[in-house]
Formats: C-alpha cells, structure tokens, sequence
C-alpha cells in the first residue's frame, strides 16, 4: 500500500512539474509572434522614464553656487559606503566663494562600481545637493574609470535632456561643457 502511494504522489509531482512549466513556456511562446522594437542608439534617442535613476549629478543653486555644504549625510546613508567626501571652509564673501554656504565639498567621488542606485543619497540631502540623472552609459575598460569626481558630477547636471542654464549659471555649463545624452524622457 505504501509503495502504491509514493508512486501515486511522484506522478502528482511530475503532472505539477509538467503543468507549471507548459504555463511558463506559454507565457514566452506568447511574446514570440509580437512585434519588436529595436532603437539604433546612439543614432535615435532612447525613451526613458523620468523617474529613472541613472548616474548622479551634483546641483547648483540659481547663483551658479554649489549646493553641497558637506554635511557628509549622503556618505552616511550610502548602504554600499560609494560616496567619498572631504570638506573645506570657505570664509570669503558669498560673491567669492564656489559654495552657496561657507563649507563646501573639497573633494566629492561616486564609486559606480559599488554604488547600487537606492537613491538614499539623495533622500537624505537637506541641500537638495545631490540627485539622479538620466545617464546610463557606464561602459569602461578599468574599474577606476568608473569613480567619478566633483568635476565630472557638476558637468553632468547639463547632459540632462530638459535642464538649461539660466544667465548666472552659463559660465559654469560653459567651463564643464559635455554632450547632452541622446535620449527622450516620458
């Protein structure tokens, strides 16, 4: 009786085994007649929704001053320890100074090679400093290319599709000027 019921209960598992995987086989067979949608990136632009979180970049206020006070909160919530920052005092007067209050960010590095997009840095920013952009192009050839600097993070604030300068920040995307990425946000 025993031997009866275990082969009772192995053709149940193969008949639920084989069930399962005919549902799941349906599922990908169905996609196969459907039309494709190739894009020829870079040549056409790339549709991308608005809340994608690609590379970062670092804000400027509307004086062309840099937001980032070096609080050292975004480094704080990064669960992957990505972010690196030194900060600096800046005691000139405010038309002299790079930042919108007299500690800056000396030094400010995005390891994209540990960084795992949660978007806690740019939560955690009381300034408004750091945020996500749109960039998903991170092909290199050495692990250290993928750390990218203060600098590089200024820039990339000007590759976004919808974001232009006003006349106080124009010198500033003029000096750090890169190629806006070719895509089309929805």
């Amino acid at each position: 009786m025993s031997i009866l019921a275990e082969i009772v209960n192995a053709v149940k598992e193969v008949v639920d085994v084989a069930r399962s995987t005919a549902q799941g086989m349906s599922v990908t067979l169905s996609h196969i007649p459907t039309r494709k949608e190739t894009v020829c990136y870079p040549d056409e632009p790339v549709n991308i929704y608005r809340r994608f979180r690609g590379e970062h970049f670092l804000d400027v206020n509307e004086d062309g001053k840099e937001k980032c006070v070096s609080c050292f909160l975004c480094a704080a919530a990064c669960p992957a320890d990505a972010i690196y920052i030194e900060g600096a005092e800046d005691s000139r007067p405010y038309a002299e100074r790079i930042s919108q209050d007299h500690r800056y960010a000396k030094v400010y590095q995005i390891d994209y090679g540990r960084c795992i997009l949660c978007g806690f840095c740019v939560d955690a920013c009381p300034t408004d400093a750091i945020n996500h952009g749109h960039n998903f192009e991170w092909a290199v050839y050495t692990p250290g290319e993928l750390v990218k600097d203060k600098k590089y993070l200024l820039a990339n604030k000007w590759r976004e599709p919808d974001v232009t300068p006003n006349e106080n920040q124009r010198h500033l995307a003029q000096l750090q000027k890169q190629d806006k990425l070719n895509i089309v946000l929805k």
